[in-house]
């Protein structure tokens, strides 16, 4: 070992230079190699290049290969043209791969969502069960009650047209003694026929070029806006022919007139189920049709002789005062203050019976007169009012000789004075406006006596017609008792104590009367002409076609989001209302009423604003007459208030906690762009009881997000598209509400489940109110002389906002179709008030104040963005609502209450042992 060791230890020193030969000889090598690859890289590119330069430049063109070619024709090389096809094909393939590598990752997380909503569904499925079984019992348990009843269910009924070959009526005796059993044919009109009317082309016949232009084009715009006409002349059961006014009455002949009329292509030998409809916009109208051979066609003109006029046949009309220009609702006087600067006024010229009694003083009483009545009565009357005016007991304007040139007028008739500025000018401020028929008893109805009318109620003056033989317009089916005082001549010396005997709410009443008879049904041609249309419908007992509806459009959402996971969205309460009924939802019943009207209801129906007592509003509605929606061709029945069985125990189970039993009610929600807001708001609706339906009305031109979940809430939602963003949309008649409750909630409204079932069952025995949790009140200020809006805490209301509350659906026809467009247009203009609107509505028509129900005084949910509410701008502009409502109407309809609605053990002790509730089995 130690030789060997030592031997390397001595080889290693005899060699001592060799390592730095070694390292010299590695740089030699190293500067060689680096010369030869620079030589390789540098020279033998420049030696190619300039070879394949000068293969290139040959003369020949089509040999050259690597140099530039014109036109960018490198790939027409075929090698070259290989490797770019080459290319392409890989290029193509990747781009291939990449899309379906895409589509399967899509592919995946689609998967991934069906796993997860397949797990949410085992659940759900688990929950539904449960549900099912109870809807089954419940199910049952109604299908005994109505096998008990035997009462089927209704629905609309199948029109039916009358036979093209008439069957023939027997002649009457005369035309004269026309009656509607003797002259009209009801087979004809079916009651499911929906009343079609033919109306006849004015043109069409000869005396057509003699008509009044204006009053021609207004009566076919009416017509042509009417539902209730028709193109088939062949399933009519009315036609309508225009036969005045007459440009010159002088124009026509009676035999030319009568020869043409039983020219008419539908006449039909003697006329019958024939209107002929004389339209007057003069005071002086000539009643050429009193010596015409009508047969069996009834007649509607504003002028009829006694003998003439065939009651319950003939129609005595309004005149056409705005035959083409809509009257200006705005410039109608306020119905306030009740008195006016004079008690009454009288403005006409009677020429031919005017004797000295404008100069003589009047006698004490009739009987001191000579002279055989009824001739002299307008003498009588002249003596009389001048007394009146002379004694200065209240301050009166009679005039009985026109300042100016009298309008013409017919025979023994007051003629008016002056133009009609000057008589509107007048008339608003007089308390009352005289009538007085004209003297020539034969004569019942004028159009100048019509004039008088109708510029009387339009300025709001209350009229007093002297003359109990005067016919008035549809006398038959207004009783102008509630509007007008009507007063036989001989008492004209008890007319100015009758007058000051009446009372200001009396009078307020009458005025508000007088001035929705006249919006109603003679403010407008097409008004007119509906209500001519309307009455004859009504004597044959035609049902009014139903009004329509707003056809939802409905927007395509995802349904699957469990609701009622987060424990704060159970906000149930504690308030116990007794026995609650969970049960799949049940529509308002309809059609219960189809063609069971009264008597009764055809006089109030046109004596009142439209109300919901008679009427659920997805039945008949006539839209050219809404007032007579109300009763004429009614649908549903509303049960009188304070009738049926409540109570506790079996009796208040059975009636599902109302008078009306088995009823719930369709939330209708309004949104604009706050998802989360709704979708929470949404959640905590999951479990109420009664609740049938949701609709939420989107009002953003936005749609919702593809991405987002609705919760299920065990009922449908409904989310419905609007054409425009207008807070109108909240009260649109939406054909997906099938209930006549409605529950008008904000999207950011807080209300426990205890709240709502109470509100609900308060409004099941108020129907005809509103029924809700926030009040706000009206309040005069002094100062400004201006109406308020305040929401400040308060004894009193007027007011129920309805971003939480409950209303009749009839409301929601009558604020979209009926209510003046001047206000939803406010409306729209502020993008406000349109809850003080619908609470003026109501207020107007059945001058009842809101019911408000809770402590509740505010409902917004903790958290939630901010409203239109809290804008600085909010209040001024519903100060400038009110007081722009207030115009419209003429009058303050809201009424204070002091009234609020809770529980009946409301704060209430009970000893240990009671309960508050008793369930009998």
């Amino acid at each position: 070992m130690t030789g060997y060791t030592m031997l390397r230890n001595g080889g290693g020193t005899a060699n001592g230079a060799q390592p730095w030969v070694l390292r010299w000889s590695n740089r030699i090598r190293l500067t060689w190699l680096s010369f030869t690859l620079f030589i390789i890289l540098v020279f033998f590119p420049l030696i190619a290049h300039y070879y394949l330069t000068t293969i290139d430049e040959s003369e020949e063109a089509g040999k050259r290969i690597f140099g530039p070619r014109p036109d960018n024709e490198l790939c027409e090389v075929k090698h070259v043209q290989d490797l770019c096809r080459i290319r392409e094909s890989v290029s193509e393939e990747l781009l291939q791969l990449e899309s379906k590598r895409q589509d399967l990752n899509g592919e995946i997380a689609r998967l991934n969502l069906k796993i997860e909503a397949c797990k949410k569904s085992i659940e759900n499925a688990k929950q539904d069960l449960l549900q099912l079984k109870n809807v089954i019992s419940q199910t049952e348990h109604s299908y005994k009650e109505l096998m008990a009843q035997n009462q089927p269910k209704l629905s609309l009924p199948v029109r039916l047209f009358p036979d093209k070959d008439d069957t023939g009526l027997p002649l009457p005796k005369s035309h004269r003694s026309c009656r509607l059993h003797s002259c009209f044919d009801y087979s004809r009109c079916p009651l499911t026929s929906g009343f079609p009317v033919y109306v006849y082309d004015p043109d069409s016949y000869a005396w057509g070029a003699a008509l009044d232009p204006l009053v021609k084009q207004a009566f076919a715009t009416s017509a042509k806006s009417s539902i209730y006409v028709t193109d088939n002349p062949s399933i009519a059961c009315l036609y309508v022919v225009l036969v005045g006014e007459l440009q010159e009455p002088s124009s026509l002949s009676t035999g030319d007139l009568e020869r043409q009329l039983h020219a008419l292509p539908y006449w039909r030998k003697d006329g019958h189920n024939h209107l002929l409809v004389h339209l007057s916009r003069k005071s002086l109208t000539q009643n050429f049709l009193s010596n015409v051979s009508m047969g069996r066609a009834a007649v509607a003109q504003s002028t009829f002789f006694e003998n003439q006029y065939r009651p319950s046949f003939d129609l005595v009309t309004s005149p056409l005062v705005h035959a083409l220009s809509e009257p200006n609702f705005l410039g109608v006087p306020p119905q306030v203050p009740v008195k006016r600067k004079y008690l009454f006024t009288f403005q006409g010229e009677k020429v031919e019976t005017l004797h000295s009694s404008l100069q003589e003083a009047p006698p004490r009483s009739f009987e001191e007169m000579e002279g055989d009545p009824p001739a002299d009565y307008d003498d009588r009357i002249i003596g009389t009012l001048k007394a009146v005016q002379d004694s200065r007991l209240d301050r009166v304007l009679v005039e009985f000789t026109c300042k100016n040139h009298p309008q013409p007028s017919l025979p023994t008739e007051w003629a008016l004075c002056g133009e009609r500025e000057e008589r509107l000018k007048l008339l608003k401020v007089s308390t009352f406006a005289l009538v007085i028929a004209p003297g020539d008893g034969r004569m019942v109805a004028s159009a100048g006596c019509g004039m008088r009318l109708f510029e009387a109620l339009e300025m709001g003056a209350i009229p007093v017609v002297l003359g109990d033989q005067t016919r008035m317009p549809y006398h038959d089916l207004i009783h102008w008792s509630e509007a007008a005082l009507i007063i036989p001549k001989p008492r004209i010396t008890e007319v100015h104590f009758l007058i000051r005997s009446i009372s200001d709410n009396d009078l307020l009443v009458m005025r508000r009367q007088g001035r929705f008879l006249w919006e109603t049904y003679f403010s407008t041609a097409e008004n007119i002409f509906g209500t001519i249309l309307a009455a004859l419908r009504t004597r044959i007992q035609i049902p009014a076609t139903p009004i329509r509806e707003e056809l939802a459009q409905e927007i395509p959402h995802k349904s699957g989001k469990a609701a009622g996971t987060d424990p704060n969205m159970a906000d149930n309460g504690d308030l116990d209302l007794g026995p609650v009924e969970t049960e799949p939802p049940y529509s308002s019943p309809r059609y219960l009423r189809n063609f069971t009207f009264t008597a009764a209801d055809t006089f109030h129906g046109w004596n009142r604003p439209p109300g919901p007592f008679h009427l659920f509003p997805h039945t008949p509605l006539d839209p050219a007459l809404p007032s007579e929606a109300k009763f004429l061709g009614s649908g549903t029945g509303f049960r009188p208030i304070g009738g049926g069985a409540g109570g506790s125990g079996k009796e208040f189970q059975a009636a599902l906690g109302g008078n009306v039993p088995r009823e719930q009610f369709t939330v209708v929600m309004l949104t604009y762009e706050r998802e989360e807001v709704l979708m929470n708001s949404l959640e905590r609706l999951n479990g109420l009881p009664y609740l049938n339906k949701v609709v939420v009305v989107w009002n953003s031109p936005k749609p919702p997000s593809d991405d987002l979940l609705w919760p299920d809430i065990g009922v449908p939602i409904m989310v419905v598209r609007t054409e425009k963003n207008s807070l109108n949309n909240r009260f649109l008649p939406w054909d997906a509400i099938e209930t006549e409750a409605i529950l008008s909630i904000d999207d950011d409204a807080h209300l426990r489940h205890d709240e709502i079932m109470f509100g609900f069952r308060v409004w099941r025995e108020a129907r005809d109110r509103i029924v809700g949790f926030p009040g706000r009140y009206h309040a005069w200020d002094v100062n400004h002389q201006s109406w308020l809006y305040n929401s400040n805490y308060s004894c009193e209301l007027s007011m129920v906002l309805t971003g939480a509350a409950f209303f009749h659906k009839y409301y929601a026809y009558l604020y979209s179709y009926v209510m003046p467009q001047a206000i939803r247009d406010m409306v729209d203009e502020y993008i406000n008030c349109e809850d003080i609107a619908m609470n003026f509505l109501v207020s107007h028509i059945t001058r009842k104040p809101p019911i408000k129900v809770t402590s509740r005084w505010t409902f917004r949910c903790p958290g939630c963005p901010q409203a239109l509410s809290h804008d600085d701008s909010h209040f001024h502009e519903r100060h400038k609502c009110i007081n722009f409502f207030v115009k419209v109407y003429g009058y303050m309809p809201l009424l204070y209450t002091q009234f609020r609605v809770d529980s009946v053990l409301f704060k209430t002790r009970l000893p240990h042992d009671k309960t508050k509730c008793f369930k009998f089995i």
